[in-house]
């Protein structure tokens, strides 16, 4: 079961916006990864989703040099950072994978630099700057759980 959807936003509060909506209705084991080139908004989103998920946006930060940091909102949110990362090796040593299986939700920005990062059914979303302010964010749900998230994230703010 899988479900594509896409998203226009027009500016960063949008894009945030947005993850706020995502992050209040994760659930525990969720996963939702994020890719797109640097500037593409995947900071904005994530921001956004810890917001969502109650955690307080002061204490958010981009995991890029400690690559991962947990979050207590309404629920755990594991953040991960990929970029720095150079394979499968790198990430068993940060002690992801015992995150995932750790009842929070994942979050995780450059899913796409390590394959094994995501599992099988997840919810990824790809961000596409189109310019200065317009971003696209494509939705790909694999799983019945995460298909019924994105249906639910996207018919909110449509």
């Amino acid at each position: 079961m899988t479900l594509r959807r896409e998203v226009t936003t027009s500016s960063a509060e949008q894009t945030r916006a947005l993850g706020v909506g995502l992050g209040r209705l994760l659930q525990p084991g969720d996963f939702v990864g994020l890719s797109g080139e640097l500037g593409a908004g995947k900071t904005q989103l994530s921001r956004g989703v810890a917001e969502g998920a109650g955690v307080d946006p002061g204490e958010v930060s981009s995991p890029t040099y400690s690559v991962v940091q947990s979050y207590l909102g309404r629920l755990t949110l594991h953040h991960a950072d990929l970029y720095r990362l150079t394979g499968p090796d790198d990430l068993y040593s940060t002690g992801y994978f015992d995150l995932l299986e750790s009842g929070g939700a994942m979050l995780v920005e450059w899913v796409e630099k390590i394959a094994l990062a995501a599992p099988d059914e997840a919810l990824r979303i790809e961000l596409t700057r189109v310019d200065d302010t317009t971003r696209r964010l494509t939705a790909l749900a694999t799983g019945a759980r995460h298909v019924a998230l994105l249906e639910a994230w996207l018919d909110a703010v449509d």
